[in-house]
């Protein structure tokens, strides 16, 4: 089940936040410790953005949160990956920003890379990685409706 996200679900939401960022980009040098991530969906991503989470048997399995027109999280527990959920999330942002979507990713990971692409998105540009805060080289994707 996809749901608005509450404040209850702010842990859980980092705790996948964690769990995939960690799978998916073991190379990636993270900007900040387990605790600050957790502060963070706390204070800052749940009570200020457009989160959602995926729910099954009672645990948060994926995340989506949009601010604005920026796709701004999209995490999967790694157990979901590759079971329809991130295609499911993407259709969610999609009605939702029915006029298009725009979102970073980081050059390294070729698997969302190809996921967005797939998804009708396309990179505009790419950075050094000197304006996040990882440091890390990254693309902007910019996904339009057909009309």
């Amino acid at each position: 089940m996809i749901r608005p996200a509450d404040p209850a679900d702010a842990a859980a939401m980092a705790e996948v936040w964690l769990r995939s960022f960690t799978a998916a980009l073991p190379g990636v040098r993270r900007a900040h410790d387990d605790d600050a991530v957790r502060r963070w969906f706390t204070h800052v991503v749940v009570p200020r953005g457009e989160s959602w989470v995926a729910v099954a048997d009672g645990a948060v399995v994926g995340l989506l949160v949009l601010d604005g027109q920026e796709l701004d999280q999209l995490y999967l527990d790694p157990s979901w990956r590759g079971r329809g959920l991130g295609n499911r999330f993407l259709d969610l942002a999609k009605r939702l920003r029915p006029d298009g979507l725009a979102l970073r990713t980081f050059q390294a990971n070729h698997p969302a890379r190809r996921f967005y692409e797939r998804h009708g998105f396309v990179a505009v540009d790419s950075t050094d990685g000197s304006r996040n805060e990882e440091r890390e080289p990254d693309i902007r994707y910019v996904w339009r409706p057909e009309r």
